[in-house]
């Protein structure tokens, strides 16, 4: 199982660090185009670029940690470790939010005093665009990884690509308007930073419960207990299952459960029931780690 993990977490490290240097690439051509081109907008999701190669410099080592088998210190494992990394990368995206809101509303009450901005220059429509459609390939990529490998702290990684091309876009709407839509629209750039920030609170938030939910051992499903109930049960030797707990730890998930033998048998046999349940159990390509199985007689 450990080495399954380990080529998982490796797919998903090679995955975000690509996705880490061209994040930083972007961050530099779009603050720049900010800068010169007079949007604010552009300006803070440069930015907002940049601050998530932080991020994403820490899934992947949240990631590579994960993996480590349990130690004496850590009879558990380290799993728990992908889960705050997700909490983490949540807040460090609420953070980039509330900054954004922060400087688009001084923005607005600066219009609101008679302080007209530059309009922005034309040519950030079209770095726009080629930001938009690459960031929101990454999010396709990164997300489906995500779900494969089942790595909250990655998919939290990927929706800060997607947060990116959200920014983009309605960086696009408001640029077009404070430049195609005459006297009064000046302002534009400013309130599609505010809109953006609203989904870049609710992704983050979402993110935020997820990680926080593992971190507190919420229950998987209803569905994947009653799988593991069930293949127990296909062991020969048991005559019925129940009690069936399973909480997410990293990349993988660890499971209690009841079993109920004939009572006539000896400890030996039972505990040799209790073995092939466990194995049967470890193999079924459910991504459980471990599984704690209690006996009982029937």
């Amino acid at each position: 199982m450990e080495s399954k993990l380990k080529i998982k977490a490796a797919s998903g490290q090679r995955v975000i660090l690509a996705g880490a240097i061209l994040n930083l690439l972007l961050g530099i051509i779009k603050s720049t185009a900010g800068l010169l081109g007079h949007s604010n907008v552009l300006l803070a999701d440069g930015i907002d670029s940049m601050v998530d190669v932080f991020s994403s410099l820490m899934t992947w080592g949240a990631l590579k940690y994960a993996v480590k088998p349990p130690d004496e210190d850590h009879p558990y494992g380290h799993g728990k470790v992908e889960s705050l990394a997700a909490a983490a990368g949540s807040l460090l995206l609420l953070s980039v939010g509330i900054i954004i809101a922060a400087f688009s509303i001084q923005q607005l009450i600066a219009v609101a005093h008679g302080h007209l901005p530059h309009r922005p220059r034309a040519y950030t429509l079209v770095i726009l665009i080629g930001v938009i459609v690459i960031k929101e390939i990454l999010f396709q990529l990164i997300a489906r990884r995500a779900r494969f490998i089942k790595s909250t702290a990655m998919l939290a990684d990927a929706w800060h690509h997607r947060s990116d091309a959200i920014i983009s876009f309605t960086a696009f709407l408001g640029i077009t308007l404070s430049l195609f839509a005459g006297s009064g629209y000046e302002a534009a750039d400013d309130w599609a930073a505010l809109i953006a920030c609203g989904i870049i609170f609710y992704n983050a938030l979402a993110i935020l419960k997820t990680s926080l939910s593992e971190i507190m051992d919420e229950r998987v499903s209803d569905t994947l207990e009653n799988t593991i109930i069930k293949l127990a049960c296909e062991v020969n030797g048991v005559r019925s299952a129940e009690k069936c707990r399973v909480r997410k730890s990293g990349l993988a998930l660890i499971a209690d459960l009841h079993i109920r033998v004939d009572k006539n048998l000896t400890v030996k046999e039972g505990h040799a029931i209790s073995h092939h349940v466990k194995n049967y159990l470890l193999d079924a390509n459910l991504a459980l780690e471990d599984i704690t199985l209690h006996l009982e007689p029937d």
